[in-house]
């Protein structure tokens, strides 16, 4: 069985935290990563060298890895350069998630480029994707597993209602691996993405952002009425 059959039909927690949070800590990243592990998911999604290095000494579980990074004059920012794959390697992740918009990169870095550094170390290339066109070259450009992760965050789909599920819907055509990820908020929309043809769910604020959570709940509560 390959890593993929493994992560099939299963959620992928996204353990991540807002810059200057309070969570914002390698060991509570980690702390939250193992929970997820026994608590049932299936994988970790886990951005920053440091957190990933955490995480990779704390749980079993296949870790999916990036880097934010951002650079001037470009928009890329979720692993836009070799640098940053070799990075996210050397950590120990399983998995390297990209950008893989048709956006220019630093360096004029290629998506081929990318997914061939990813390959050469023996990892999975998991591409972001926020089109049906990204998803269709970075299959042919060797990827393993697409993603929904950026739909919604670009100009073109800023507009598309999240969780993508017709956007699924579309991947799963191309007969590659997919990963719904972006504004899943219940087991129902959960359940919805695996029936609208997701290999896999990624879920991360509903889960793990506390900052959000709790402003969700405290919004609700509207004191000053």
């Amino acid at each position: 069985m390959t890593l993929l059959d493994n992560l099939r039909g299963g959620l992928i927690v996204s353990v991540q935290a807002w810059a200057g949070s309070a969570i914002d800590d390698a060991r509570i990243i980690a702390a939250m990563a193992r929970a997820a592990e026994e608590s049932g998911a299936v994988a970790v999604r886990i951005a920053g060298a440091h957190n990933l290095g955490a995480v990779r000494a704390s749980v079993a579980l296949p870790v999916v890895g990036l880097i934010k990074r951002e650079y001037p004059g470009f928009e890329p920012y979720i692993t836009p350069t070799l640098e940053e794959v070799c990075a996210v390697i050397a950590a120990g992740a399983d998995f390297v998630a990209f950008d893989a918009t048709h956006r220019i990169r630093p360096g004029g870095c290629k998506l081929a480029d990318l997914i061939a550094a990813i390959h050469a170390q023996g990892r999975l290339a998991l591409a972001d994707c926020a089109t049906v066109a990204d998803g269709v070259d970075a299959v042919a450009a060797g990827c393993d597993a697409v993603a929904t992760t950026l739909c919604g965050y670009t100009p073109e789909t800023a507009e598309r209602k999240l969780p993508a599920l017709d956007f699924v819907k579309e991947l799963a055509a191309l007969a590659s691996f997919v990963v719904c990820e972006g504004g899943v908020r219940s087991p129902a929309q959960l359940r919805a993405a695996l029936e609208a043809g997701a290999d896999a769910v990624c879920v991360g604020s509903a889960i793990t952002n506390v900052d959000w959570l709790v402003r969700e709940f405290a919004g609700a509560a509207d004191r000053g009425s």
